[in-house]
């Protein structure tokens, strides 16, 4: 595999190394060891799958608060998504900063999300699923997020047609008052 780092301390894009042959290939996508080596916990408990099948579906930002914070490992498998993450760690240098990076079923990487980061994604493909691992079980009592469309973040989602939110996520509060929900 190969880890890039990101402009976020702690977060990785992280590619597969296929090897193949005329039957296809075969890849690594965890590996503790490697993982271990660039610092990162590859102690996943739980794996999810959103499937969506509208492009301009949009799930986000999300996180766990403590005691409970997770880092995740998200891949799409069918479809392609503008995947972000925002650093929400107090104290952070790049506090408040996001990242995003076009995760597909062709391109096929990774990204490593740590704890103190918020995630979400818009579709950019109909029927788009992805594959989440966390290190940490969902507890709804410390489920929490951030409005995807906050002016303070100022988050370039690509344009849509037509964008389809939750209402949930509709009524999440600002990053401004991300200190008052952690």
């Amino acid at each position: 595999m190969i880890f890039a780092e990101i402009p976020l301390a702690g977060a990785y894009l992280i590619e597969i190394e296929p090897s193949t042959d005329e039957r296809g290939f075969f890849a690594r996508s965890v590996c503790r060891e490697e993982f271990a080596r660039h610092g990162l916990d590859a102690m996943f408990i739980q794996q999810s799958v959103s499937w969506n099948p509208l492009v301009g579906t949009l799930r986000g930002l999300h996180y766990q608060a403590s005691p409970h914070e997770e880092e995740k490992l998200v891949r799409v498998t069918r479809g392609s998504v503008f995947d972000v993450i925002v650093d929400i760690r107090p104290g952070s240098p790049t506090y408040g900063s996001w990242f995003a990076a076009e995760l597909s079923a062709d391109n096929r990487r990774q990204l490593y999300i740590p704890k103190g980061f918020a995630h979400g994604f818009q579709t950019t493909e109909p029927n788009t699923e992805m594959l989440y691992q966390m290190t940490a079980a969902f507890h709804p009592e410390v489920s929490r997020g951030i409005r995807w469309d906050d002016s303070n973040l100022a988050i370039d989602w690509p344009t849509a047609a037509s964008r389809l939110v939750s209402r949930k996520d509709l009524e999440l509060p600002s990053f401004g008052c991300l200190g008052q929900v952690l």
